[in-house]
């Protein structure tokens, strides 16, 4: 791996001029390898210009008495926290300790696709914007579509697989119900702009609601099930659910709940019972339906709850 900073740092001013000229990464790594003598690749080049800004600074809801390098230490470990475990359930395979340096020093690990790192840029970018959010009385469609656009950020243009923007096609998952290969299918693409608007007006009455952890519980399971029901983007439906469902209870003061890549095979049946069990919803259907796997995902949210409480009370106890 090569550590992009140490390397490209001191030439910062040109790279960022000539990738806002429009040049390739390919073309910066070759250009300044040439006119430098040194040994470039496009994909440091990339971890360089992705790497989180340093200067950057956002409001934090937690201890906002603690000096200022503390509230960042917690942020940067909450982003890397987040952000690895999010990606992690989506197949990504760059470590924690990994996700840290990709985040930190903008490093390229070595043997991992350019697609991971450029993941974890983006699932981080996606958790600023929802730092932003906090000082926000209600979100809209164009929020979403943000974050949407930021864990999709190098997907490739595709009409019926707009990023940014609600599905244009038909969407659903195949897996295993009573010993057979099943096809479970999600909102309608027809459907779905009017299920959002629905979604959108309840998700903003609950916004300010998960003042206690039985109520952030409830807000979070509400925010998480009904949104991965509609599955309303062609992909990084997921990530963009466990990020927008945090918005509450970061709103109410309380840390985000991250879901655990060890616990992603039990987090995954869980959704597959549940979608499956009250079926396709329609444009008018109730968003919430009961069922048996809602309770046994709150306790299991209850339990992964710990680790961003433990990190918490860590800084509490200084």
């Amino acid at each position: 791996m090569k550590n992009s900073k140490s390397i490209i740092g001191k030439y910062e001013t040109e790279v960022r001029q000539w990738r806002s000229d429009g040049m390739s990464y390919r073309t910066i790594a070759k250009t300044l390898s040439d006119k430098y003598s040194i040994n470039i690749s496009h994909t440091s080049v990339v971890s360089f210009l992705n790497v989180l800004d340093k200067k950057e600074t956002h409001s934090f809801p937690y201890f906002p008495d603690l000096p200022k390098d503390i509230q960042t230490s917690i942020i940067k470990q909450f982003i890397t926290l987040w952000t690895h475990d999010s990606t992690a359930i989506e197949g990504n395979t760059l470590t924690l300790g990994e996700t840290s340096k990709v985040l930190e020093y903008g490093l390229t690990i070595s043997g991992k696709p350019l697609r991971e790192h450029e993941e974890v840029y983006g699932h981080a970018k996606a958790i600023e914007l929802i730092l932003d959010l906090l000082k926000e009385d209600k979100i809209y469609d164009e929020d979403l579509f943000n974050l949407h656009r930021c864990v999709m950020q190098k997907t490739a243009i595709d009409s019926l697989r707009p990023v940014g923007d609600w599905k244009k096609d038909f969407n659903g998952t195949t897996g295993v119900l009573n010993g057979e290969m099943h096809y479970m299918q999600y909102a309608s693409p027809t459907d779905t702009p009017k299920l959002m608007t629905r979604w959108l007006k309840e998700f903003n009455r609950k916004l300010n609601s998960a003042n206690t952890k039985t109520k952030a519980i409830n807000v979070y399971t509400w925010c998480h099930l009904s949104f991965v029901r509609i599955h309303p983007f062609f992909d990084g439906n997921g990530r963009v659910a466990r990020l927008i469902s945090n918005l509450p209870l970061m709103k109410g003061g309380l840390p985000p709940i991250l879901i655990s890549p060890k616990k992603r095979t039990e987090y995954i049946d869980l959704l597959w019972n549940y979608e499956n069990a009250v079926g396709q919803i329609r444009v008018n259907d109730r968003f919430l339906q009961p069922d048996e796997s809602i309770t046994k995902l709150k306790l299991l949210l209850k339990d992964e709850w710990h680790e961003s409480y433990n990190l918490i009370t860590k800084y509490n106890s200084q």
